[in-house]
């Protein structure tokens, strides 16, 4: 549970509700009345910790939504087998400036109903994506496309941004800045069959109207289940081993990996943390880890008037021991993270502890002391990541600092959040197969989906100008080490604190072939056997 969900999405906003509860509940009831026995060999059972909010890309925000995602659309640009950038719908791009993008298309390409994909039905779709009438929340990654800050704000029309089909095959991207990553941006971009949506708005996402041209097509869903079936249209059917697909929803962790532990499933993502040690025990490597962009951070209220200091805020990191997080509720599997971006080739400072006296000394010289102590409220989820606040609220007790817990349910915490009505807030975001170091630091940017704190002032306008420099830049090392730079003016100011960075568990039967290095997250490469 957490304030940041993965992927770079809006937050995972689960209903923790007696009906949810109830729906929950019949569907593992069904789940077992169907049993094993009436399911063919071949199909892979998944069970996920959400249902998705929507299976229209350009509404769904949860990560759940955005695993689905990957299974049943096609971007423009694709994640290869390891995590990279490959051809998707585009078979090629190019770009002189960083600010004007061309996409080829594969010739030959065709929706799941045999209709031509063409650029027109990409345009289209950046369109929608930008039209206020169709209820969006957010640019996501359109935020540099000429225009499309004004579509969204109803002061220009959807067709007036900056992109356009000068033939069947050719999509032209103008950006109102230079983004050096604008097709690594693409690989979460799916364009959508403009026919099959314009005839039916409301359900052209149900199953009977399904039309997509990814791996696998949309064949039933139910109040808490999925059944994908393997799309013959899909430009990379040939490879596509695994035929079916039943994915479950069971919002309870400890439930999941019990049916998973029975032989229900054969994946099973986000295993309770609690028991993670226990599983380990039991199943051996069927528990299995992996690299993944993870970050679980504290995000600070800088306009609350007792955290407008930078030297308050550096006083709450120093204060904090990393490493006792990390044995006791992580059990020793992540890393004590005083940074943002991931450095394998340093040591992390913060693995040794923390430093009560210099938190001390810093709250002195803000004013804060015996005669004046410090308080503050951290906002957390209710669940396994409130007993870690609980540790965090130990150690700044040590230094002086009066800190309650107020645990509640993930939504009314990200509305608490959102509203600014928060001193302090324990957050995670993971940004999937985005393994890339620059996208663990673009949510804190100006327009990511993590800048919701306040921050403005002190070291803001250097980190704005070196991230806005990076965004441009087309070499790589260079890009690296603006994105460094702009790392150590966010952690002068501490606008958010850093505490861990964390790997993406799952749960894998013997009989599923997945990867080392890159979470099972697309399907179609996986297979049975």
């Amino acid at each position: 549970m957490s304030i940041i969900s993965s992927s770079g999405r809006r937050p995972e906003r689960m209903r923790l509700t007696r009906r949810g509860l109830m729906a929950s509940t019949l569907a593992l009831a069904g789940a077992a009345a169907c049993g094993k026995s009436g399911e063919p060999s071949d199909m892979l059972r998944v069970a996920i910790d959400s249902e998705a909010d929507s299976l229209d890309p350009l509404k769904g925000q949860f990560a759940s939504a955005a695993l689905l995602y990957k299974q049943l659309h096609a971007p423009l640009t694709e994640y290869s087998p390891s995590g990279g950038l490959a051809p998707g719908l585009a078979a090629s791009w190019r770009s002189e400036d960083a600010r004007t993008w061309t996409f080829r298309l594969t010739p030959g390409l065709v929706w799941s109903d045999g209709a031509p994909i063409t650029s027109g039905d990409v345009v289209w779709t950046a369109r929608r994506a930008v039209d206020p009438r169709a209820g969006f929340a957010d640019l996501g990654d359109f935020f540099a496309v000429r225009g499309a800050q004004s579509a969204l704000l109803g002061q220009a029309a959807p067709e007036e941004i900056g992109v356009s089909a000068p033939d069947d095959l050719t999509v032209v991207f103008e950006l109102d800045r230079p983004v050096s990553l604008f097709p690594v941006l693409m690989r979460e971009f799916y364009p959508l069959p403009r026919h099959a949506v314009e005839a039916r708005p409301d359900d052209w996402t149900r199953p009977e109207h399904w039309v997509s041209a990814g791996p696998y097509l949309l064949a039933e869903q139910g109040a808490m289940s999925y059944r994908l079936e393997k799309n013959p249209r899909f430009a990379g059917a040939e490879g596509v081993r695994i035929a079916s697909i039943r994915v479950d929803v069971i919002d309870d962790g400890a439930a999941r990996a019990r049916r998973f532990r029975a032989g229900d499933y054969d994946l099973a993502d986000r295993p309770p943390g609690d028991q993670l040690g226990l599983l380990r025990e039991r199943i051996g490597d069927q528990l299995r880890s992996f690299p993944a962009p993870i970050l679980t951070y504290i995000k600070v209220n800088c306009a609350s008037p007792r955290l407008r200091d930078p030297r308050v805020r550096q006083a709450l990191s120093l204060a904090i021991d990393r490493a006792h997080l990390n044995t006791n509720f992580f059990f020793g599997l992540s890393t004590p993270a005083d940074r943002i971006i991931p450095d394998p080739t340093l040591e992390a400072p913060a693995a040794a502890g923390p430093a009560i006296e210099a938190a001390r000394a810093l709250l002195a010289d803000a004013g804060f002391g015996p005669d004046n102590p410090l308080q503050l409220t951290l906002r957390a989820s209710a669940g396994d990541r409130d007993r870690v606040a609980l540790a965090i609220i130990d150690d700044w007790r040590l230094a002086g600092v009066q800190a309650e817990l107020l645990a509640t349910y993930p939504l009314d915490l990200y509305a608490a959040v959102d509203g600014g009505d928060y001193d302090l807030a324990l957050a995670r975001f993971d940004r999937g197969l985005k393994s890339d170091p620059d996208f663990m630091l673009q949510p804190f940017a100006r327009e990511g989906f993590a800048d919701n704190t306040n921050w403005e002032g002190g070291r803001r306008p250097a980190f704005d100008a070196l991230m806005a420099q990076a965004r441009g830049e087309l070499d790589r090392a260079r890009r690296a080490q603006l994105h460094r730079e702009a790392e150590a003016e966010l952690l002068a100011d501490m606008p958010n604190i850093p505490l861990l960075h964390e790997r993406a568990w799952w749960l894998v039967a013997p009989r599923v072939r997945v990867r080392a290095d890159i979470p099972p997250h697309l399907w179609r490469d996986l297979r049975l056997g």
